[in-house]
């Protein structure tokens, strides 16, 4: 079927009384060219819709298809970005682990004196004696050395220096 120009549905029936010749009287004509338009005009309007019913469907599955490739894209999207999330995550253990709901601790810390501290490092022998709550109490009030022979030097009342034994110091705050 060729390409309809224009929308049968609007065709106005044309006049057939100026076709009309001396085999057939004037009704006669009329009333068989009428009826043949109106054939080729039902048959015209039925291939228009079934034209517009065809395209309606090709724009929807188009529509369709557009909508389905947009949600596909999106979703590797989102999978291409969860992937990276999760990489990062792996890279930076530390920048992503969790963060305990607590409160901030307002006790010091409680060392050891530095004797003790040194002992452990290099792996030797230290007793328990030094982790006891008065030698803790007692290492928190002293200047922290690493060896009990060194000398500290301190201001005396007079304006002169005075070198004692760092064993023998007390922090003054303390």
């Amino acid at each position: 079927m060729p390409f309809l120009a224009g929308n049968p549905n609007l065709a106005i029936t044309p006049d057939f009384q100026s076709l009309v010749n001396d085999a057939v009287n004037n009704q006669q004509a009329t009333t068989i060219l009428a009826n043949l338009w109106r054939i080729q005009n039902n048959a015209d309007k039925h291939h228009w819709t079934t034209r517009i019913e065809g395209e309606a469907c090709k724009a929807e599955a188009e529509y369709r298809k557009a909508t389905e490739e947009e949600a596909q894209c999106q979703q590797t999207l989102r999978a291409e970005q969860e992937a990276t999330i999760q990489e990062e995550h792996k890279k930076n253990k530390a920048k992503y682990a969790p963060i305990k709901d607590i409160n901030i601790p307002s006790d010091p810390i409680i060392i050891p004196c530095q004797y003790v501290v040194c002992k452990m490092k290099s792996s030797d022998y230290c007793e328990l004696s030094y982790f006891t709550n008065s030698s803790l109490e007692e290492a928190s009030c002293s200047t922290f050395t690493a060896n009990e022979d060194t000398l500290i030097m301190l201001p005396v009342s007079d304006g002169l220096n005075k070198w004692i034994p760092a064993s023998a110091t007390r922090d003054p705050k303390a």
